[in-house]
């Protein structure tokens, strides 16, 4: 589990990996979020977007993995696949509260309680940072420490 959570928009995964080590603020706009599982959410999120099974998902290693400095023993900088992204940066207002509800729901199937106000706006931030960024050659980062 996560402790502390930033998505941000990068050009590139040098850029993005330029800030692995402390983070994204003060280099890169970011949003912040805490005490979820990041990597298993972006899976969740881009299967519920895409219809793509988990198992298919991990089997291509979604998501990316970009800089990994101290082998899972401190921050890591993932990047959201360009199909979470797009649905994500198209997604309206119905759209991110159906996939919130669903992602809610798969969480309490395996026993997380996660309030689906938090769900809902989490996903609507995250649809609002990859719509700002829609048609540029930006991709959507996630660091966590």
């Amino acid at each position: 589990m996560s402790i502390i959570i930033k998505f941000f928009v990068a050009p590139s995964h040098r850029a993005a990996a330029a800030v692995v080590d402390g983070g994204p603020d003060g280099t890169f706009e970011s949003l912040s979020f805490g005490n979820f599982d990041v990597e298993e959410a972006l899976i969740e999120w881009e299967g519920i977007f895409t219809g793509r099974s988990f198992d298919e998902l991990i089997a291509v290693d979604e998501p990316e993995v970009v800089a990994d400095p101290d082998d899972g023993e401190g921050p890591v900088l993932l990047v959201a696949s360009t199909a979470l992204q797009d649905a994500l940066a198209a997604a309206d207002r119905s759209r991110i509260i159906e996939v919130s509800q669903l992602w809610v729901r798969e969480r309490a199937a395996d026993g997380e309680v996660f309030a689906p106000e938090i769900a809902t706006q989490i996903l609507n931030d995250l649809a609002g940072l990859a719509h700002g960024f829609r048609g540029r050659e930006h991709r959507l980062y996630c660091w966590t420490a």
